[in-house]
């Protein structure tokens, strides 16, 4: 019996009297955390000290705080525009003022990135997890309280929930522990309208939490990530990358620039492919290794990944993401081969026929089946003969009709006969036009976006929902569950992800630093890198940036060595800088070492061939191609120039939540704010904006929007006459 609780106090008090006072609470990363169910139950922990608390999960999401007044006076109206009422996690803000009793601890095994650096609990409770064991590792560490934020309707048969953004791992945990029927675990869901509702495997009945929380007031603002702003460098790599999906193929791609930048390259590549392939071939100036495609989309891709982002939703909106696989492995082969296309036709009633799918006569289960693909229309039944049975002949034709009942179809009666010709016939003709039911587009674990990404999840459609698939991470990373057919639907699988750094012996550093310092985490990086590896076709791209820093703190990413390892030397794959690609799989030490030199920033190719060659790993003699000595920002830009000033590669293209004037304001305030990295030449610029008395009533409109009209302090004065000079040097003032 699933309880009704109107507050989540309530349901903490439920959990009290059922547990007692040792929780351990489990809940989803990201956007499927239930706010105010975890607040309760971390300010009754707070006020109680015999309560044993200990929190799970990751990725505990967080409004973002300026870091000074000014950006506070640019930031304050966006991030209540994008935030709105959004209520912080009690917990988080505890642990960053070092504020979490001797009762409460929180492990997390994935953070924001950069966010817990300086954290000592958080580095302390972090645990390090594939994403595919997280669920077995919160069930090993004791969790007995799964909260979970849900969506919901009501239906016929009763209110229908929907796990919606993150069936991840809470889908097996509920599964795990009600075959378990364990009496000291409690699951609860508590319910947010505006959460899109997801069908499929996210789709649950209300009984399978033991209560419900649904509070009007609980009815916050859902935490949005903006798009970022898309550097050059990241399209540069982005549209390298581009180069290695396969048409008919299988994508996963992240979060965050890059991966908007990945989604953008391919939308190009298919609507645009002229334009594409000009911007490709000024970038690659040396061979990368590695078999490279062009061309449109025409069979489209499949998604199958962890995360479902709103650049995947944009690439199905253009029609690049349209290929549907199946659950029916004999389908998913025949598709595979050309043998059949979706279209339901003579040829897939043959190949039905031919690989068992369809049996010569019906039963009701074949006929079940075959009327869940599409195959035979849904109007088609069993006939259920009455005859007397008052002879032996009578009972004989009797028990013959009931063992092969012939078939009924609108009416008219057909032979129970698959290889008749004429219910043949009207079995194709009733389907004619028509195409296998079920088919999916994409396959995720989580989502997570903007806000129109999730108003658009809310908008779709029955066709749109059918595609569309949120499930567990233990389908979307992995193969065990079924390798025949994941590997069948895995077609010339990319899966492309980023990196930290690289060493010249191919290895990567993703999550963590060498003192041991978590950036962010594992997640499924790891997994989908031994996916790779695992399935016919499929290859392993990792994405990383050249470079860090600026000035005297520029460092390279690819790196002589290093004392942290995410994915091991002998899990090498493919790599991509902004300056190209480098094919490692199955080379030899040396041969990675000269392709990687290849794809690093010139300023520090020959201190790393220099290493090298020190170390014995590449000949004496060894000389770096010409082609590949000009790998520099200033290439990079010039060669992607005319298609950033054509509008081929804008900034933010899938939207932004901000103004012109605030896209204006905050690319300036960066650029000023990167000044101080090099003090020569934030002391040169100081003194030439002061001496340059720039233009203040014509940019009053860019002042007033960060209370700048009247600096209050030598610091703003001096922030206003470099913002002043900025302007005017982006021609938005006229010079005086």
């Amino acid at each position: 019996m699933t309880e009704r609780f109107a507050t989540a106090e309530a349901c903490v008090d439920y959990t009290i009297a059922t547990l007692g006072k040792t929780i351990r609470v489990g809940a989803p990363l990201g956007l499927g955390k239930p706010v105010q169910l975890m607040n309760a139950f971390f300010q009754r922990a707070m006020q109680d000290p015999e309560i044993d608390l200990h929190i799970y999960t990751a990725l505990s999401l967080e409004v973002p705080k300026p870091a000074s007044h000014i950006e506070a006076s640019l930031a304050g109206p966006i991030l209540e525009r994008v935030f709105g009422n959004y209520e912080a996690l009690a917990y988080m803000e505890a642990q960053r003022a070092g504020e979490l009793p001797a009762n409460i601890q929180v492990s997390e095994l994935y953070f924001k990135a950069g966010s817990m650096k300086d954290i000592p609990a958080a580095q302390q409770n972090y645990i390090s997890s594939n994403y595919t064991h997280i669920a077995r590792d919160m069930m090993a560490a004791g969790v007995n309280v799964l909260l979970q934020l849900v969506a919901a309707r009501d239906t016929p048969e009763g209110l229908s929930l929907s796990l919606s953004c993150n069936p991840d791992v809470a889908l097996d945990i509920i599964r795990s522990k009600r075959a378990e029927q364990a009496e000291n675990f409690l699951c609860f869901a508590q319910i947010h309208r505006d959460l899109p509702f997801m069908h499929h495997d996210a789709e649950v009945p209300a009984t399978v939490f033991d209560g419900v929380v649904e509070n009007p007031d609980y009815h916050r603002t859902l935490f949005a990530v903006p798009n970022a702003a898309i550097p050059t460098a990241d399209y540069a790599t982005a549209l390298h990358a581009s180069t290695l999906v396969v048409d008919g193929g299988t994508l996963q791609i992240g979060i965050g620039a890059l991966g908007d930048a990945v989604a953008h390259a391919l939308i190009l590549r298919h609507q645009q492919p002229a334009a594409w392939s000009d911007a490709v071939s000024r970038l690659t100036r040396i061979d990368s290794g590695c078999a490279t495609q062009a061309g449109t989309f025409e069979q489209g891709l499949y998604v199958s990944t962890e995360m479902f982002v709103n650049g995947m939703l944009r690439l199905m909106e253009t029609g690049v993401v349209k290929r549907r696989v199946f659950d029916q492995l004999a389908l998913q082969q025949g598709l595979n081969q050309s043998l059949i296309s979706p279209a339901i036709d003579a040829a897939l009633f043959d190949y039905a026929r031919s690989c068992g799918l369809m049996p010569s006569k019906l039963t009701g289960e074949s006929l079940k089946t075959l009327q869940y693909w599409g195959i035979l229309p849904a109007a088609l039944a069993l006939a259920k003969e009455t005859l007397e049975k008052d002879t032996p002949e009578q009972q004989a034709l009797a028990t013959e009709a009931q063992s092969n009942p012939s078939l009924l179809l609108n009416g008219a009666t057909l032979a129970n006969d698959m290889d008749n010709t004429a219910t043949r016939a009207a079995l194709l003709a009733a389907t004619a036009g028509q195409e296998l039911r079920h088919g999916r587009v994409l396959h995720g674990g989580f989502f997570l976006g903007p806000r129109d990404f999730y108003q658009k999840l809310r908008d779709l459609d029955e066709t749109q929902h059918e595609g569309i698939c949120m499930t567990s991470v233990l389908r979307t990373n992995q193969l065990l569950l079924d390798y025949p057919l994941y590997s069948a639907q895995r077609s010339h699988a990319r899966f492309i992800n980023t990196g930290m750094m690289v060493s010249l012996s191919g290895a990567v550093t993703s999550d963590a630093l060498e003192d041991g310092t978590v950036i962010s985490g594992v997640g499924g990086q790891y997994n989908f890198v031994a996916m790779a590896h695992d399935l016919p076709g499929a290859r392993s791209i990792l994405c990383i940036r050249s470079t860090r820093g600026k000035g005297k703190q520029l460092r390279s990413n690819i790196v002589t060595h290093y004392g942290h390892t995410t994915i091991p030397r002998h899990l090498r794959d493919i790599i991509v800088t902004e300056y190209g690609v480098a094919d490692l799989r199955g080379q030899s030490d040396a041969e990675v070492i000269r392709r990687l030199l290849n794809i690093s920033d010139s300023r520090f190719q020959q201190e790393l061939a220099d290493w090298a060659i020190k170390q014995g790993k590449l000949p004496g003699d060894y000389v770096i191609p010409e082609a590949a000595r000009k790998n520099t920002p200033y290439r990079i830009a010039k060669s992607l120039s005319s298609h950033i000033a054509d509008g081929l590669l804008p900034a933010y293209p899938f939207g932004t939540d901000l103004t012109d004037k605030e896209l204006t304001l905050s690319a300036s305030l960066r650029r000023i704010k990167a000044l101080s990295d090099e003090p020569a030449t934030f002391l040169r610029e100081i003194l030439r904006a002061l001496l340059h008395s720039g233009d203040k009533e014509a940019a009053r409109p860019w002042l007033e929007r960060i209370h700048l009209l009247h600096p209050e302090s030598s610091r703003d004065f001096i922030v206003q006459q470099l913002l002043l000079l900025e302007l005017e040097e982006h021609g938005l003032l006229k010079v005086r």
